[in-house]
C-alpha cells in the first residue's frame, strides 16, 4: 500500500504544480492586459485591481483594494451605482446589458476620463463578485472626433464602426518560447471560427498570412529579448480561409531562470482598417475636386488681372490709336481663356446645353408647386420676384436643376424648420466689383437669390462648398455634387455663383446670369448720370479687408474723408479719438465681436445725429424678414458696385439735410 500512497502523493503534487502554473498564467495574462481589470464584491468594495487599473486612475493597489468602487466614479453618478450593481447581479438580462458600456471614470487628480466598462459575474465558495474590465477610450474618442471633422461623409459609418468594435472580444493567447500555442481564451473561437483544441500545441505562425510570418517572428524575438514593441498588425487566418486584421500586443514572463512564456492580446481591427481605407479614398476624391478648383482659381486670378489692366489701357488709348487693336486682342484672348477655366470647373458633368431666352420669374413660378412639396411643412416658403426682370439665355432644364439643388440644400440646412426665400432682381456689376470677385465680369445681370435661416457655414466650409464630392451632410444624404453641379451650370451659362453665410445665421446663394436684351432700343442704354461726391467724414466698419479697401477707395475718390475700421471695437476707438463731426457710419451688419447694429446703437449715444448705412451679403428683403433691421433703414446689399455705393452714401447724407 505504501507505493500507492507515494504515487497518489506524486499525482497530487503534479496537480498542484499544474494548478500553480495555471494561476501564474492567469495572473500574467491579467497583469499584461491593456485593459484595467477589477474585482468588486456585492457591497461595492474593491478586492483586486491589476496594474493597468493603477495606471488608469493614478492610485496604487494598496490605495484601491478594500475601498468602495465609488471612489472611481464621479460624484454625480455615485447615487446610481449600488442599484445598478444589485440589478446587474439579479437578472441575466441585466448582466447581458452590462458589457461594453461607455461611462466616466474619476482619477486621483480629479480629472474625468471616458471609459468602456465590461462586467461579468463570478462566484467563489458561494460568494458573488463582479469582474470589471476598464478601457480608457480617450484616444478613441479623439480619433472619432478627428475623423468626423476631416470627413463628414463618414459620419453615419461612425455608429456602425463603434458597434462592430464594441461587439468584438479580444483574443488572449499564450505561447511557449518556441512560439507554440499553449493557451487560448473562448473569444478565439468567436473571432476566428477555429476550435481552441485545434491549435493548442501547434506553431503560432500557422495562423498567420504567409507574408506576415517574418514580421511575426521578429515580434517574438523582440519580446523574448525583453525589448519594448508597440502594437503590430498581422493578418490572421480564419476557419473559412479568409483573413482578419489583428492588432497584436505581447510581453514575456520568465520562469526558472531560462524558460519563458509569451502572453498577448489580439484585437480584431478589420472593420477599422476598412474605414481607414474608405477615408483615404474620400481624401483622394476630394483632392481631384481641389485640383480642378485650384487650377481654375489661379488662372482666373491671372486672367482677372489681364482683363482689368487691358480695360485700363483701353481707357487711356485714343479710338484711332494703332495699339488699341493689340490690347483688344489681349483682352479677347483672356476672355477665351476664362471660358476654358469654366469648362474645367464643370468637367465632371459634361453638360450639353439647349439654351433659350428665358424669363427667370417664369422658371421659378413653374417650379412653385414642386418646391412646396420638397421643403415640407416645417419650412416657411416665400417668393419675392422683381417686376420688369431682364431676360437671360440658359438651358431651362439645367436652370431648373440649379433652383432645385439650392432649395434642397437650404432645406437640409434647416433640420428644425425655418424660412426659405427665393428672390430675383436686376443688377449691374462694374469693373471694380469684377476685380474683387473672382469669376465675375462687368455687365448687366439677372440675380436669383436663395436664402435660408439654417445653421450657416464658417469660412473654412464656404471655401470648399463648390468642390466636387465635398459635403457636410451625413453619409447617405448627399453626394457632394449638388453645389458643384450648380457651379458648373452657371459657369457654363456665362454667370457665376456667390454665397454669403455666417455660422448660425443661415446662408444666401446668389446666382448671376448675364442679361440679354431682345429689343433694339435697349441695346445701347443711356449712360447714367455721374454720382455726386462730397467732403463729409465717413466712418467705415468692415471686417473683410478686400471689401474695406475697395469701399474706402471709392469713397475717397468721391472726396469723402474716410476713417477705416476692421471691426466694431476698432470703430468705437476711432470715433472716440475723433474730435470733429462724423457724418455717416457705413457698417457691415455681421462682424466678429460686435454686430453693425450694436455698433450703430453705441455710437449714437454720443452722436445722436449720426447717419447710418448698413451693408450685408443677405438681400434686403431677407434682412427685414429676419428682423435684423427695421423696414426703411438705409441698406446696401453686397456685392455692391462702386456706383451703387457712392449713390447710396450720397442718398443717405442728403436725406440727413433738414
Amino acid at each position: 500500500m505504501a507505493p500507492k500512497k507515494r504515487r497518489g502523493a506524486r499525482r497530487h503534487s503534479e496537480r498542484a504544480r499544474v494548478d500553480t502554473a495555471s494561476l501564474d498564467v492567469c495572473y500574467a495574462v491579467v497583469e499584461a492586459a491593456p485593459a484595467g481589470l477589477a474585482i468588486v464584491d456585492t457591497s461595492g468594495t474593491l478586492v483586486f485591481v491589476n496594474r493597468e487599473t493603477e495606471r488608469l486612475f493614478g492610485y496604487s493597489r494598496d490605495e484601491l483594494v478594500g475601498r468602495s468602487v465609488e471612489m472611481l466614479v464621479p460624484a454625480r453618478f455615485r447615487g446610481h451605482h449600488p442599484a445598478m450593481q444589485a440589478g446587474f447581479l439579479a437578472t441575466p438580462q441585466a448582466r447581458a446589458m452590462g458589457a461594453g458600456r461607455d461611462l466616466r471614470g474619476l482619477c486621483r487628480d480629479g480629472t474625468e476620463i471616458p471609459v468602456e466598462i465590461g462586467l461579468n459575474p463570478i462566484e467563489s465558495h458561494g460568494v458573488q463578485f463582479v469582474v470589471a474590465s476598464i478601457v480608457n477610450i480617450t484616444e478613441r474618442k479623439r480619433a472619432e472626433a478627428a475623423l468626423k471633422r476631416e470627413q463628414d461623409a463618414l459620419r453615419r459609418s461612425e455608429d456602425q464602426y463603434r458597434a462592430l468594435v464594441d461587439g468584438v472580444k479580444d483574443v488572449i493567447f499564450a505561447l511557449s518560447a518556441d512560439a507554440a500555442v499553449t493557451a487560448l481564451n473562448p473569444a478565439f473561437e468567436e473571432v476566428t471560427g477555429w476550435a481552441r483544441d485545434e491549435w493548442l500545441g501547434k506553431p503560432f505562425v500557422g495562423l498567420l498570412h504567409p507574408d506576415d510570418v517574418a514580421e511575426a517572428r521578429d515580434l517574438i524575438g523582440i519580446v523574448l529579448r525583453g525589448e519594448s514593441r508597440g502594437a503590430v498588425r498581422l493578418r490572421v487566418r480564419k476557419r473559412g480561409g479568409e483573413y482578419l486584421i489583428g492588432e497584436f500586443r505581447a510581453n514575456v514572463r520568465r520562469r526558472d531562470g531560462e524558460a519563458a512564456d509569451i502572453y498577448g492580446i489580439v484585437r480584431d481591427i478589420t472593420d477599422q482598417v476598412r474605414l481607414e481605407e474608405q477615408f483615404r479614398q474620400a481624401q483622394k476624391m476630394e483632392a481631384v475636386g481641389r485640383l480642378a478648383g485650384g487650377v481654375a482659381h489661379d488662372f482666373n486670378n491671372i486672367l482677372t488681372a489681364i482683363t482689368g489692366y487691358s480695360d485700363l489701357l483701353l481707357e487711356d488709348l485714343a479710338a484711332n490709336d494703332r495699339k488699341r487693336g493689340d490690347v483688344e486682342e489681349i483682352k479677347a484672348a483672356a476672355g477665351r481663356a476664362t471660358g476654358l477655366t469654366r469648362q474645367l470647373l464643370a468637367f465632371s458633368r459634361k453638360l450639353v446645353f439647349q439654351s433659350r431666352v428665358l424669363d427667370l420669374n417664369e422658371v421659378v413660378q413653374t417650379l412653385d408647386k414642386m418646391l412646396h412639396r420638397l421643403i415640407g411643412e416645417d419650412v416657411e416658403f416665400a417668393v419675392a420676384l422683381a417686376s420688369g426682370l431682364g431676360a437671360v439665355r440658359a438651358d431651362p432644364g439645367q436652370l431648373e436643376q440649379v433652383i432645385l439643388n439650392l432649395t434642397i440644400n437650404a432645406r437640409d440646412a434647416m433640420p428644425s424648420g425655418g424660412r426659405l426665400t427665393i428672390e430675383t432682381a436686376n443688377v449691374t456689376l462694374d469693373e471694380v466689383y469684377a476685380r474683387e470677385h473672382q469669376g465675375a465680369s462687368p455687365g448687366r445681370y439677372v440675380m436669383l437669390a436663395v436664402s435660408d435661416t439654417g445653421i450657416g457655414m464658417d469660412e473654412a466650409t464656404r471655401s470648399h462648398i463648390f468642390e466636387p464630392f465635398f459635403t457636410t451632410k451625413e453619409l447617405g444624404r448627399g453626394t457632394g455634387l449638388g453645389l458643384s453641379t450648380v457651379y458648373g451650370i452657371i459657369k457654363q451659362s456665362g454667370g457665376y455663383v456667390w454665397v454669403y453665410s455666417e455660422p448660425g445665421r443661415g446662408a444666401t446663394f446668389k446666382i448671376y446670369l448675364p442679361e440679354v436684351d431682345e429689343r433694339p432700343e435697349d441695346l445701347n442704354p443711356a449712360t447714367p448720370e455721374p454720382v455726386a461726391g462730397g467732403g463729409e467724414t465717413v466712418l467705415l466698419a468692415e471686417d473683410d479687408p478686400s471689401v474695406r479697401a475697395v469701399a474706402s477707395d471709392v469713397l475717397s475718390q468721391k472726396g469723402y474723408r474716410v476713417l477705416r475700421a476692421a471691426d466694431g471695437q476698432a470703430a468705437l476707438q476711432l470715433a472716440q479719438g475723433q474730435a470733429g463731426k462724423i457724418h455717416l457710419l457705413v457698417t457691415d451688419l455681421v462682424m466678429p465681436g460686435m454686430t453693425g447694429r450694436e455698433l450703430a446703437d453705441a455710437l449714437m449715444v454720443e452722436r445722436p445725429d449720426l447717419r447710418v448705412l448698413y451693408m450685408s451679403g443677405y438681400t434686403d428683403d431677407t434682412v427685414v424678414r429676419h428682423r435684423v433691421l427695421e423696414e426703411g433703414m438705409p441698406y446696401l446689399q453686397k456685392p455692391f458696385t462702386a456706383r451703387s455705393l457712392a449713390s447710396k452714401v450720397r442718398e443717405v447724407l442728403d436725406r440727413a439735410v433738414i
